[in-house]
């Protein structure tokens, strides 16, 4: 048998310190194995016992995913049969990775809102966005690039969410134009990719350095000003990425908390195991303590690495008190 590719050795020591001794030997097994499939049932067009049913007609395994109710969980399902299904193709389901799920647990957003997915394409969160607001109220999505924009004009249209308004612009310049707007706010930020790393698969770290690690964090120190900019006082924002590289998660979050003080972290509690407290101490230097209530979600069988933290922003009177 052939030996798998070994990770870039600076990104192999880096995650040795930031993962707990008791979770290295699963987090590093993790990226020599394909994850299970997931899909989230879009529940403005379909219901996921039906689509359960559909999928196992095509001799897919299917179970529920318990912490998420419109989610199924495919063990040992195949691609090809499931990314060709009715379900997937018709825009009733989305393949969708378990961790990225939580994004939109965190933000709990609600109908009749008005919210903001300011990094949005291919459109995953989006539409569970859409869903968990039952198609009722507003959702600006932001997305820069000419063909990923339209990737995700095209999954909107398929999934049938009408309350998604699209706008093809840096999100950086978001927060300036529509100061204090949004009830809520994901920011999915483009990061580094780390968490997506596979040795089955040596160009998925083929761009990584930690150079790229610092230009994903400039570019994010930006996104998460605009982010809060744009946030109304007293909402409700999420900061999430699929890296592990503390200077693309905490380092940004307690520079815009230095920066912001009527900018909070609240906590929240992830449905899933295991998970880790955001760091407050890297590469020598001292993070807000408040990271403690982000959340780190550590890689396994079962899903991917993941960062979010929930933050909020005083309402004007408390900011004044």
């Amino acid at each position: 048998m052939t030996a798998l590719p070994e990770l870039p050795a600076a990104f192999e020591e880096r995650l040795r310190v930031i993962v707990p001794p008791a979770h290295l030997a699963e987090a590093l097994a993790s990226f020599t194995r394909p994850r299970p499939l997931t899909v989230r049932v879009n529940t403005l067009r379909a219901d996921p016992g039906a689509v359960a049913a559909e999928l196992t007609a095509l001799g897919l395994t299917v179970l529920p995913l318990p912490w998420c109710p419109e989610a199924l969980h495919l063990p040992d399902g195949d691609r090809r049969v499931l990314t060709e299904s009715a379900p997937v193709c018709d825009g009733r389901a989305y393949v969708q990775g378990q961790s990225s799920l939580l994004a939109t647990l965190a933000l709990d957003p609600r109908p009749g809102e008005e919210n903001l997915d300011l990094a949005a394409a291919p459109g995953g969160k989006t539409l569970h966005i859409a869903a968990r607001m039952a198609d009722r109220g507003r959702l600006a999505a932001i997305e820069p690039i000419r063909g990923r924009f339209f990737r995700l004009k095209a999954n909107i249209a398929r999934a049938g969410a009408t309350i998604v308004a699209l706008y093809q612009k840096d999100g950086r310049a978001v927060g300036g134009a529509v100061p204090d707007r949004f009830d809520r706010v994901l920011l999915d930020a483009p990061c580094s990719s780390e968490a997506r790393f596979t040795r089955l698969d040596p160009a998925s770290w083929a761009h990584w350095s930690p150079r790229k690690v610092a230009e994903a964090a400039k570019k994010q120190r930006g996104l998460l000003a605009s982010a809060l900019t744009a946030l109304r006082p007293g909402g409700r924002l999420v900061y999430c990425t699929c890296s592990f590289a503390p200077e693309e998660n905490e380092r940004v979050v307690s520079d815009a908390l230095a920066r912001r003080p009527e900018v909070d972290v609240v906590p929240w509690q992830a449905p899933i195991a295991p998970t880790q407290p955001g760091l407050v101490r890297w590469d020598g230097r001292e993070l807000d303590p408040r990271l403690v209530r982000a959340v780190r979600v550590l890689p396994n069988a079962e899903r991917d690495g993941f960062f979010v933290c929930v933050l909020t922003k005083a309402a004007a009177s408390a900011r004044d008190a």
